[in-house]
């Protein structure tokens, strides 16, 4: 990792740094392979260790590089890039947190109309695919009361969390550890489940595809731009807009 990086750009991955025109996506990713020692590159995804590897063999033609480090599972697991190994000092405390929590919920969610597990091995949460229309929200207030938080993204998934973890509390939890500047931060997303990271008042782009309940918040995320460019090319524009032109060299 750069020891002292000039940027940390900390993206979602489906829709965001996956999403674009593939023009886009292919100038970003050689930029970012090419700056590894000035940009430290964080991806900060709802997907699990498994699916981020599966997806890094298989996006070999987009040229996709490997990141420096991963925030996966929604918050709930931090690794490093190269050997997708968990980071015991930021995955112990969470892990201690969901301790005996999927035997206490999953009698109660199996019980909870509208919902069907996702075929993904999530760890330190329950991940659910859902029908919003049928979903009883005030059952998920009573999940709620046993320690969890409940987030729903994009009208489809829904996420079962330690009371309090999310992208925003471990990225946080990560940039102290690493004694970044927060003015180097950039972060980028498209989904509810990105809203904790714009929440933290980081620099926050948020792409031009970004779902409508994503979109009502924006209004007092003071830090976050509203990207007109979706996915890769939103993020490009995100970052002229927070001033790291002087990165970019006009290679983008």
């Amino acid at each position: 990792m750069p020891h002292q990086p000039e940027l940390v750009l900390v993206t979602d991955l489906d829709g965001t740094l996956l999403g674009g025109p593939p023009r886009w996506r292919r100038r970003l990713y050689s930029w970012l392979a090419q700056e590894r020692a000035r940009v430290l590159q964080v991806f900060c995804t709802g997907r699990d260790l498994r699916s981020v590897a599966r997806l890094l063999q298989e996006d070999e033609a987009m040229g996709l590089p490997i990141p420096h480090l991963v925030i996966c599972d929604v918050g709930c697991t931090v690794a490093c890039g190269h050997s997708l190994e968990p980071v015991p000092l930021a995955v112990d405390p969470i892990e201690e947190r969901w301790r005996g929590m999927p035997e206490r919920l999953l009698p109660l969610l199996a019980g909870i109309r509208g919902l069907a597990q996702q075929p993904v091995t999530a760890d330190r949460r329950l991940a659910y695919q859902i029908e919003l229309e049928e979903l009883d929200l005030e059952r998920l207030g009573e999940i709620e009361a046993h320690g969890v938080d409940c987030l729903v993204s994009d009208s489809r998934y829904l996420d079962v969390l330690p009371a309090g973890v999310n992208k925003g509390s471990t990225l946080m939890a990560l940039l102290e550890w690493l004694e970044v500047e927060p003015s180097r931060v950039v972060t980028a997303g498209d989904t509810l489940n990105d809203l904790a990271m714009f929440e933290t008042g980081l620099q926050g782009v948020m792409v031009g595809n970004a779902e409508p309940g994503l979109l009502a918040a924006l209004p007092r995320l003071r830090a976050t731009y509203l990207a007109r460019g979706e996915g890769c090319e939103g993020i490009v524009e995100g970052l002229r807009h927070f001033g790291f032109a002087h990165l970019l060299e006009n290679r983008i």
